[in-house]
């Protein structure tokens, strides 16, 4: 489930949720190897991540072997299909043909009389048109024409009777009442040779929609070295799934300058005719500000739980009461925050266990004089009634004015005792995700500690 997948997905959920149709899940698992159970699975678990809920339950192609062989013999009864016996030393050598002479290759057995065939194995060719054009009619590129003696006679069924992609597809749009295909323009050709199929078979032909590719920041086509690819790894690299429906909708896309919207509101503007032609690029940058404006709209909850599950998977302190500190702490710290692992990142100090093992710069800060100024500050705090940021902060100013030092004299020091060196908010916001008894306790410690 690449990201261009991904993309294709939710344009087709979005257009028929704008448009009030249906948006319908296929399986094209012709090729049996490649279509194991697991990368099956793979799939599904990306739609159900991005919210993309298909209207019906999927079909899965090759269930459907039966119905494309019938089809293909009612091709080959009707004269737009053929039995073909070239063997492999003859289909090479009229290949090499063909591309001399600038056309597709065509199989001598195209026109010869069906009752002369052979006993020995065959494939069954799509008889179509030598002469004239087909033109694709796309809704993102404009009219595209393909002239049909470069259209080659494609195989319908194999020589073990297995339906090939193109008769599958044809067939299934046809039996499933598709009326718009929007796919990557890498199967624009692929649209040309099944045009030619529904023609022959004489069924309406389906609205076309071919997007343009993904490429990295530079330019080139996507690739491993350009980052994350596959839907599963956005996931774990910390994006949500409203961040990543917001950034695919902006590839290739987009409403005015609106930058940020609901998935309402893509719902409501969304039409795959304003689908630009050219490339779309990967921008890390733009996708991290938009993770970052939906981890702000979050609810703190949710990401409570998703960060749980993050400091679970890196073996970091548990605490009992977990979710009760995240919760309080996530929306301190969550504006500094472009994915959900820098979230997990800022909420570690809250959770650690007591007695912190501060480190050799910490220690450094605790001199004589900087442990009598927190020993009275924690006097101080111990009748702190007010524990919330407003009144920490007044609180934190009151107390630097009664020592005749500025803040920079207390902070550093302090945020050393109750981060133990991790990233955390400021003062008043690390006060406030401890909690009182919890920031005195680190306080104490710190003070014992340094004697």
């Amino acid at each position: 489930m690449h990201i261009g997948t991904a993309r294709t997905a939710l344009f087709n959920w979005l257009y028929a949720r704008h448009t009030g149709g249906k948006f319908l899940l296929r399986v094209e698992d012709t090729d049996r190897e490649r279509s194991t159970a697991s990368a099956v699975e793979v799939i599904f678990e990306g739609l159900r991540w991005l919210g993309l809920d298909p209207d019906e339950p999927p079909v899965f192609q090759a269930a459907r072997a039966d119905r494309h062989r019938e089809v293909a013999h009612e091709l080959l009864a009707k004269g737009g299909a053929y039995r073909c016996y070239m063997t492999i030393e003859e289909l090479a050598a009229e290949r090499e043909k063909a591309r001399a002479e600038g056309r597709a290759i065509r199989s001598p057995w195209r026109d010869r009389d069906p009752a002369s065939g052979e006993d020995r194995p065959f494939v069954l060719r799509f008889k179509g048109p030598a002469f004239g054009e087909t033109i694709i009619a796309d809704m993102v590129k404009g009219p595209v024409t393909f002239r049909n003696r470069e259209l080659d006679d494609l195989i319908l069924l194999r020589s073990d009777g297995g339906p090939t992609y193109n008769l599958a597809v044809v067939v299934d749009d046809h039996d499933m009442a598709i009326t718009h295909v929007i796919r990557g323009d890498d199967h624009l050709n692929n649209a040309a040779r099944q045009t030619l199929i529904y023609q022959a078979l004489g069924w309406d032909v389906p609205a076309w929609a071919h997007l343009p590719l993904i490429h990295g920041p530079d330019g080139s086509k996507l690739s491993k070295r350009h980052g994350a690819q596959a839907v599963s790894e956005f996931d774990s690299m910390g994006f949500l799934p409203e961040a990543m429906r917001n950034y695919l909708a902006r590839l290739g896309w987009g409403h005015g300058d609106d930058e940020i919207f609901s998935v309402e509101q893509a719902i409501q503007w969304f039409d795959v005719k304003d689908v630009v032609s050219a490339p779309a690029r990967l921008d890390w940058a733009k996708l991290n500000h938009i993770n970052n404006h939906w981890i702000r709209q979050a609810e703190p909850a949710r990401l409570a739980q998703l960060t749980a599950v993050i400091h679970r998977s890196r073996d970091w302190p548990r605490r009992a009461d977990e979710a009760e500190i995240l919760q309080r702490t996530i929306p301190l710290v969550r504006d500094g925050a472009k994915t959900m692992l820098e979230l997990a990142d800022l909420t570690l100090f809250a959770l650690k266990n007591r007695p912190l093992e501060l480190p050799e710069k910490a220690l450094s800060l605790l001199n004589e004089e900087t442990r009598g100024r927190l020993g009275r500050l924690r006097t101080v705090l111990s009748s702190q009634e007010d524990w919330s940021v407003h009144g920490l902060e007044s609180t934190n100013r009151a107390f630097a004015e009664s020592e005749g030092v500025g803040l920079g004299k207390i902070g550093p020091a302090l945020r050393a005792v109750l981060s133990g060196g991790s990233p955390a908010p400021d003062l008043a916001g690390a006060l406030v995700s401890l909690g009182k008894a919890e920031s005195l306790g680190r306080i104490d410690d710190a003070l014992s500690s340094s004697n």
